[in-house]
């Protein structure tokens, strides 16, 4: 049996700290010795975290079109994006695929097919160190998503779908000073082609978007898929969520969305990167209040891997009432839950030992080992 054992460590559990060493056999946590520690490698007194569970990170896109116009090889960016997120302390990732084009961007029909089977493919080769699962964000008022969705009708790696809308005057762009922003002014675009791009947007909203979430929440519903919400702004896109079965409220936009969430038993999502700059990067709510007000529930790198263990413990420090356990329950044992993930997120006898060693007595915390399944990789 392949036996590893974690000595003179402090292992954050579910509801408290211990100090003590860890046995792991056959990939699976074996027992949690506190107080007298079991001869093993000596872990200087450091942090033994839960795996982090990631549900929605961009960074995979980032590395395949790095700039306008430019694929990069599939292989080559997924080994780079799977080293970053490991690194992080990311053991299980949701690598998020955009289903849906318009003239803002997007990638064409069976390109997102073709890098879900490079994933599925890099996996068998053993490329990769991290668990790779796939997150469909779908951009529900886009006139070809269902084409792009039917790729993968029978793929059992598919285990969350996002319902997004990014037109203007809702949801993410309450405003049109954000909209214009974001569009106009990042794009250069003249006053003519803005007026046309967002008349076209808002047409295709009306057009698509009731029907579209309709399908796909109906779909998810027969496979089994956990759904996602979007950017909810309003107590009418809650009931919306509601009546799609969403299990997770992901950067809901003002605080009544987000306490409504919360109260109706959706994991409120929001991004680490928020927590760490203490601010939205597009001026929504901050995630920081959230937290205060006891509605936040699951933290997302979105942009930044390591921004998912930093803000765990910027959580610690700054908020009242959030301790280490609680604060990290928001990046392990909160995300693998809302996707039906019993098996990880925790350090408890009988789960898999997916740990990471952090070293951090103030500041950004540094990730000294990962093993995934007992197997160290990285």
């Amino acid at each position: 049996m392949a036996e590893l054992i974690l000595s003179n460590a402090r292992i954050v559990i579910e509801d408290r700290i211990v100090h003590g060493s860890l046995l792991i056999r056959d990939g699976l946590i074996e027992a949690i010795d506190e107080g007298a520690s079991r001869l093993g490698e000596d872990l200087g007194g450091d942090y033994v975290v839960p795996g982090l569970v990631e549900l929605h990170t961009d960074h995979l896109e980032a590395h395949y079109s790095p700039r306008p116009g430019v694929r990069w090889d599939k292989t080559s960016a997924i080994q780079a994006h799977d080293a970053q997120v490991v690194t992080s302390g990311i053991t299980t990732v949701f690598d998020c695929l955009r289903m849906g084009s318009d003239e803002d961007g997007g990638f064409d029909k069976g390109e997102m097919r073709d890098m879900a089977d490079a994933i599925q493919a890099a996996e068998k080769d053993d490329r990769l160190r991290a668990d790779h699962l796939i997150h469909l964000r779908c951009e529900v008022a886009s006139n070809n998503v269902l084409d792009h969705f039917a790729d993968f009708e029978t793929d059992p790696h598919v285990r969350l779908v996002s319902l997004m809308d990014h037109s203007p005057g809702q949801r993410q762009f309450q405003t049109m000073d954000q909209y214009t922003l974001y569009y106009k002014t990042k794009r250069g675009l003249s006053d003519v082609d803005f007026t046309r791009f967002v008349e076209n947007r808002l047409a295709l909203s009306e057009q698509y978007s009731s029907i579209h979430r309709d399908t796909l929440a109906r779909i998810c519903a027969e496979r089994g898929i956990t759904v996602a919400s979007h950017d909810d702004a309003t107590l009418a896109h809650v009931e919306e969520a509601k009546g799609h079965g969403v299990k997770l409220a992901e950067f809901p936009t003002s605080l009544e969305a987000a306490e409504a969430s919360h109260k109706a038993g959706m994991s409120v999502l929001m991004g680490a990167p928020n927590v760490v700059r203490g601010k939205s990067h597009s001026g929504n709510i901050a995630a920081r209040d959230l937290a205060k007000l006891g509605v936040l529930d699951v933290l997302s790198s979105d942009y930044v891997p390591l921004s998912l263990l930093h803000a765990a413990f910027v959580l610690a420090d700054d908020i009242d009432g959030i301790d280490l356990p609680v604060a990290l329950a928001m990046v392990t044992a909160t995300p693998a839950r809302t996707v039906g993930l019993e098996d990880r997120g925790r350090i408890a006898p009988g789960l898999r030992a997916d740990l990471v060693h952090v070293r951090r007595s103030e500041g950004v915390p540094v990730v000294k080992a990962v093993w995934r399944q007992g197997r160290r990789v990285a």
